[in-house]
């Protein structure tokens, strides 16, 4: 494996898949579903042989639970917020042994922690063949700006730069394979979220979204507290609301939300070729 290869089999992507479909209990309902990698996990490696968990304090701090769910954040994660703004019910994992009954119904979540976009270490399908109404994929973000990067390679707080590079190969060629198949399918049904733009615009300039520091991770040790896992006897911040990364890879829940609202209403630069409301309203017509 090349080297580039091996760091775009590092690369975090993630897919929405919402499917519409007559029923009898009403004229039209949704189900969604997620594939990804931690940045989405809502719990499953819990129920997996895995060191990759997030089961442990001070994991979901912030949920409204205040206890770790498995989610790689302080609190929600995309598809909470997604979920939560168009009042739908959040998907269950779908190794959880709740996901029965009418909980099939609302979707589930298959992202598991680890799984990466090579065949290697993910998953290969054709999710248009499976019926989706629209599928939604993020890009990679700004694999080269997380703390856990800062803290290996970094002198002065400055981004790998063969990591972003391989971000920058990567991401426009996503939105022209998805340009692709929205031509043979017709119809957009390939969305394209470029969550690399969304990052950077608030790990350049945090101050303007609120945040302290776009460099330091809120719990870890070592330099921008980016070494090792983010435990019980690691550094913690008092407010999570002023850092972009809750831990060396992941971000927090302030920072989701501005990643959810982009995808919600952000112009061509940040979601092609439209937006989620603008989608909705779309399928709302239909």
């Amino acid at each position: 494996m090349t080297k580039l290869a091996h760091m775009l089999g590092r690369m975090s992507i993630f897919w929405f898949v919402l499917i519409t479909k007559a029923s009898i209990i009403r004229a039209e309902s949704k189900a969604f579903f997620v594939f990804g990698d931690s940045l989405v996990d809502n719990g499953n490696n819990n129920y997996l042989a895995t060191t990759a968990r997030a089961d442990s304090p001070p994991y979901g701090i912030d949920y409204p639970s205040h206890r770790p769910t498995g989610r790689f954040s302080n609190g929600l994660n995309i598809p909470d917020i997604i979920s939560e703004k168009m009042g739908w019910e959040p998907t269950l994992p779908y190794l959880s042994p709740e996901l029965r009954g009418k909980n099939l119904l609302i979707g589930a979540n298959f992202a598991s922690a680890g799984v990466g976009v090579l065949n290697d270490t993910g998953y290969q399908f054709r999710l248009y063949k499976l019926g989706p109404h629209r599928v939604l994929v993020t890009g990679t973000g700004p694999l080269g700006c997380v703390p856990a990067e800062l803290a290996q390679h970094s002198r002065r707080g400055e981004c790998a730069q063969e990591l972003m590079k391989a971000a920058s190969l990567f991401n426009p060629q996503l939105v022209q394979m998805l340009t692709k198949l929205n031509n043979e399918c017709g119809k957009d049904v390939f969305i394209a979220a470029n969550t690399n733009q969304m990052h950077m615009d608030f790990i350049t300039n945090p101050q303007q979204f609120g945040f302290r520091t776009s460099k330091e991770a809120c719990c870890g040790q070592g330099p921008y507290n980016g070494l090792g896992l983010c435990t019980p006897l690691s550094n913690l911040c008092s407010n999570r609301d002023e850092y972009v990364f809750w831990d060396p890879f992941h971000p927090t829940e302030k920072a989701n939300r501005l990643i959810v609202q982009q995808i919600l209403v952000g112009s061509e630069k940040y979601v092609y070729p439209m937006n989620l409301s603008a989608m909705m309203a779309m399928d709302s017509r239909a």
